[in-house]
Order: structure tokens, then sequence, then C-alpha cells
């Protein structure tokens, strides 16, 4: 019994190590509380607004959201704000962003549109300290190149801003080396999923069992995945901050203000 009691104590103080987030940042988190981020801009294609444009990105800054976004980094090492893997779906390629240089990009359009993937560096000329932005970087490979090419282009940025990611070699990146920078462990319920990635490094991610490694400063998490036992421990016993994505409707948008601390929502139909 008592070699029981033991082992049991010691799978309870390992989890805990694993999963413990950062709680240092905490009063620089507060500032983020309560903030509605919209999905890739505020975008919506039947109006010609095309997810992860500039016009998206002037609708949300005039709307007062913050910008939630994705960036890739290019062949030629700029940082393009795209989400997908390839372009099949917004550009009608199998091509990805970091196969192509910028300027090959540019031969592109979102979404039947006018609109060319933006620049990174645009888009924080645009926002220029606007509204709150949440960076989610997008890395495909083991190479973590993205990490610092980011950074640097944050460096003398004046508005408030934090990055997050599924991969947490990203997120271990800004630990290790940008320590101020606010960081997010990006989750769902991985395991379900179809993915080239390792089963087991998908049930760690899933359950924040890697955050021993990132030790991120809030966890983003999507809503229809929750309650996740690592979120609720962390949020009981860490009060660690937790952004929701996405929330597409009425009621979900409602349970995640009432529940959770950030929302990363689209909506639709609505006058531009």
């Amino acid at each position: 019994m008592y070699l029981i009691l033991v082992i049991f104590i010691f799978i309870v103080i390992l989890y805990l190590y694993l999963v413990w987030p950062r709680t240092s940042a905490r009063e620089q988190m507060e500032r983020f509380e309560h903030t509605l981020f919209a999905h890739r801009g505020y975008h919506c294609a039947a109006r010609g607004i095309p997810e992860n444009s500039m016009p998206a990105f002037r609708a949300a800054v005039k709307k007062g959201y913050g910008i939630e976004l994705d960036v890739h980094l290019t062949r030629d090492g700029k940082l393009a704000v795209f989400h997908d893997d390839d372009l099949m779906r917004v550009c009608k390629s199998s091509e990805s962003v970091e196969n192509l240089t910028y300027k090959e990009l540019g031969r592109y359009h979102l979404l039947d549109t006018k609109e060319h993937i933006p620049l990174f560096t645009d888009v924080l000329s645009l926002v220029n300290g606007q509204v709150p932005l949440l960076i989610e970087m997008k890395i495909p490979s083991s190479s973590t190149a993205i990490c610092s090419a980011l950074y640097d282009a944050l460096k003398n940025y004046k508005g408030p801003f934090l990055v997050q990611s599924f991969n947490t070699m990203g997120i271990r990146w800004f630990r290790l080396h940008a320590p101020k920078v606010l960081r997010g462990q990006l989750s769902d319920n991985l395991t379900k999923k179809k993915s080239k990635e390792p089963w087991v490094l998908r049930f760690m991610v899933r359950h924040l069992l890697t955050n021993a490694l990132g030790r991120p400063d809030f966890i983003s998490y999507k809503l229809a995945d929750l309650p996740a036992f690592s979120v609720s421990v962390l949020r009981a016993l860490a009060h660690t901050p937790v952004a929701v994505w996405t929330l597409r409707t009425e009621a979900a948008l409602e349970e995640g203000i009432r529940c959770y601390d950030m929302q990363i929502f689209e909506k639709q139909n609505e006058n531009y």
C-alpha cells in the first residue's frame, strides 16, 4: 500500500512538472483578458473580404477587434500571412508557402479576389498597435527558423501581441531566446485526427505534457474539445489564461466569453 502511494505521488508530481506553465508573466497577460480576436482577420468571403487579407485586417481594426493571424516562412526568408499547409483551398495551387519565394507567391490571389498573400511586416504597419495581435507560427518541419524571423520583425513593434503554435519547439525557442515575449501552446483533440505527426507526440500536445519544454503563458484550445483535463487542472491550480477557438455561432461566443479568458471568433453576414 505504501509503495502504491509513493508511486501515485510520484506520477502526480511528474504530471504537474510536465504541464506546468510559466506564471511569472501573469500581470502582463492581464491586458489581454476578455479580448475578442477576429479569426484570420474580420473576413467575409461573400463580401469579397478573404481571410488573412489586408481588407480583413483593416475591418478588424475598424471594429476594434484583436486580430488572430498565421505566419509561414517563405523560401527566401519572408514572413507571409497565410493559414493552410498548401495553397489549394485558398489559391487553387498544390504549392506551399515554404517552397516559394514571396515574389512567386505574388502570382496567387486569395479566394478569387484581387487580394494577395500579405507580408507580415505590412500587417504590422497597418495595425500599428491599434489592436492586439495573436500570431500563430506555422512550423511544418523541424526547422524553427521562423521564430527568429518573427522575433526580428517584432523587436521594434510597439503594439500588444502574443505568439502561439501547435509546435512546442517554436514556443521553446521563444522561451530560450526571447523570454519577454508572451507565448501560448495551441492544442485540441489532436489524436482523433489523421496526421503525419507521431501519435505519441500528438497525445502529449493534446494533454499539454510538452509544456515542460515551452512553459507557455497561456493555452489556446479548441472550444469543441473542452473541457479537457489538463486545461482544467491549469485553470484551477495555476490560474492559466485560456483562449478558445473558433467561435462561429452566438452560442459558442457566449460560452467562450462566459467560461474563458480570450475568444477567437468569426461572424458571418454582418455589415462591414
